[in-house]
């Protein structure tokens, strides 16, 4: 049980190393100043492949469900991840970002009734410290539009995963999956056009292979790993694994990119690792629902 336990957290930790590519693609591969185009191709290709796959459409509470799903987990999350990532250096939006495992912890705590312990506050707190070590550099500003962004971001994807796991889906996991990504990319559809325009004229090879790979493996395989280990693990031992991304994009950046790395880096990936391993190891305790919560259960099964 403990292996199969262990299996599941690397497949669902394969989601954020895959997020953490996304920095390389897009500067590499894709055309410059366009990231909501890249977000929303990101999200609505790969919500339609899934509905196409699965052929199966939201029922009943589903439709809104879905709707608030996809709005807080992908639609605004990645417009005020944009935001934020416009108006802040890198390492200072990654770093405010990084308090979303304390927010799923405390909102966790109130609503699905996992018990916060000092453990998963300290393993929470060092992951900021370790992020901020990993990315942030001495000369970057601050922004209020942009930290304010970069907080909503946390804030709203943090509340999308704990409603994710107090709404258990009947619908099977693709089909969970393509409806979330179709409704955020329905969203994020306007902004990009107003924002950003129409798409451009042309297209090299090389844009082409980062869309797709953004489309089917950024977004189509990575939302399924994550969405499937939610149905699995506590929330809050999920979102810890979203550390996992800017450790990526730095390692990708040293090896590929030929950017320096230095000791306090070396340091901030060694916290990060070490606060979201100890996350995984920290026994979740469930508090039973009291009798007038027993209702909210099987409405949240209906279809």
């Amino acid at each position: 049980m403990l292996s199969n336990r262990w299996t599941v957290v690397l497949l669902t930790a394969l989601t954020p190393a895959i997020w953490g590519t996304t920095y390389l693609v897009t500067t590499e591969m894709l055309p410059p100043d366009r990231p909501l185009l890249a977000a929303l191709i990101r999200a609505l290709p790969a919500g339609i492949l899934l509905l196409a796959i699965t052929r199966r459409l939201p029922q009943g509470i589903w439709w809104w469900r879905a709707l608030v799903l996809g709005a807080l987990n992908i639609g605004v999350f990645l417009a005020l991840l944009f935001v934020g990532a416009y108006r802040l250096p890198g390492g200072v939006a990654a770093t405010v970002g990084a308090i979303q495992p304390l927010l799923v912890a405390l909102l966790s705590a109130g609503l699905l009734h996992e018990r916060l312990t000092p453990r998963t506050v300290v393993a929470a707190v060092a992951g900021v410290a370790g992020v901020g070590l990993l990315v942030l550099r001495a000369d970057a500003r601050l922004d209020a539009v942009g930290v304010a962004a970069a907080l909503g971001g946390a804030a709203v994807m943090a509340v999308g995963v704990v409603l994710s796991k107090r709404w258990p889906s009947p619908a099977p996991l693709l089909a969970t999956t393509g409806w979330q990504l179709v409704a955020g990319g329905l969203l994020l559809l306007p902004v990009a056009l107003v924002v950003e325009g129409p798409p451009p004229a042309t297209l090299t090879t090389a844009n082409l292979a980062g869309y797709a790979y953004l489309t089917i493996i950024g977004a189509a395989l990575a939302y399924a790993l994550w969405f499937r280990g939610l149905r699995i693990l506590s929330a809050t031992k999920v979102t810890f694994l979203g550390l996992l991304s800017p450790v990526v994009a730095t390692a990708l950046g040293w090896a590929v990119l030929g950017q320096r790395l230095t000791a306090a880096q070396a340091l901030g990936a060694l916290i990060v690792l070490g606060a979201l391993v100890a996350a995984q190891l920290q026994p979740t305790r469930t508090r039973p629902l009291p009798e007038a919560a027993a209702p909210r259960v099987l409405i949240g099964k209906e279809s």
